[in-house]
């Protein structure tokens, strides 16, 4: 992954409306979810919400299909599997493993 497109995602998730979507995406998991059902579950009226679907299409975080008189957005695993590994790449002086949430104890991530 290029750093623009990594500092692109970053934007688009440095923003509560979009990180509560996208979050919300992740649960849906292949199904994913329409836009009114995003709109009523988070509590975000329609025009907003749009927005911020726009800037995580524009992101490839996403990905809308359209079926019917609905468009359903799912997450786009390739482009979020891309992103963790670049952002996991020289994790820990060449060991991710490490980064791994098993490998954290409370205490230590507390200190962190």
């Amino acid at each position: 992954m290029e750093l623009d497109n990594a500092v692109t995602i970053f934007g688009s998730l440095a923003q509560p409306v979009r990180l509560r979507v996208f979050r919300l995406l992740a649960t849906a998991g292949d199904t994913g979810l329409c836009a009114g059902d995003l709109s009523r579950t988070l509590e975000i009226p329609k025009n907003t919400l749009s927005f911020h679907l726009k800037e995580l299409v524009r992101a490839d975080l996403i990905e809308p299909e359209r079926l019917g008189r609905s468009i359903v957005y799912r997450l786009r695993p390739t482009c979020i599997r891309e992103f963790m590994q670049f952002l996991m790449e020289d994790c820990c002086e060449g060991r991710p493993e490490l980064c791994l949430p098993d490998s954290c104890t409370e205490i230590s991530c507390q200190s962190h």
